[in-house]
């Protein structure tokens, strides 16, 4: 019984179907929802998060982002001082699978950049949302974070964004 029990949580938890909606179609099915989506942050829809705290706000790209990519072998950064628009590419990220610019998910000008990524890019997969930062600005425009998601509303959206793949 305890077993049975455990099984069907386990098949709850993992989203889990057996029944099969063709005979073409896999005998299963695995939702994505291993991704980690932090309170107190902003998203863009192109799966970077923002902190904003005081007069900085430091960006990142998401877990769900990090685990579509695979393992991250080199990332290219701005230099201090450049100016970032929002939706407007500051970077790239390189993994095993491709090669993706990074964007900025609001304006302003670059004050810090995250130097551990040159020798440890992989930290962007271990680490999204702390070691594996990649900028800090001062927003030119604070308002823009009002045009972002919430926790909630990225993660329907990446849970539709995935369901359509």
């Amino acid at each position: 019984m305890a077993l049975r029990l455990w099984a069907s949580s386990t098949t709850n938890a993992l989203r889990i179907s057996t029944a099969s909606k063709s005979h073409l179609s896999p005998a299963f099915s695995l939702s994505r929802c291993f991704s980690t989506v932090l309170d107190g942050l902003k998203y863009a829809s192109s799966h970077e998060w923002v902190k904003h705290e005081g007069s900085v706000a430091t960006i990142g790209i998401t877990d769900h982002a990090q685990d579509h990519l695979g393992e991250v072998v080199f990332v290219e950064l701005p230099e201090s001082g450049r100016s970032v628009s929002q939706g407007g590419s500051f970077g790239a990220v390189e993994s095993v699978k491709a090669t993706s610019d990074v964007n900025s998910p609001i304006s302003g000008e670059v004050v810090e950049v995250n130097s551990k990524l040159t020798e440890s890019p992989g930290l962007i997969n271990s680490s999204p949302y702390e070691d594996g930062w990649m900028i800090k600005i001062k927003p030119s425009s604070p308002s823009e974070l009002e045009s972002l998601l919430g926790p909630k509303e990225y993660t329907k959206f990446c849970e539709e964004e995935d369901a359509a793949h």
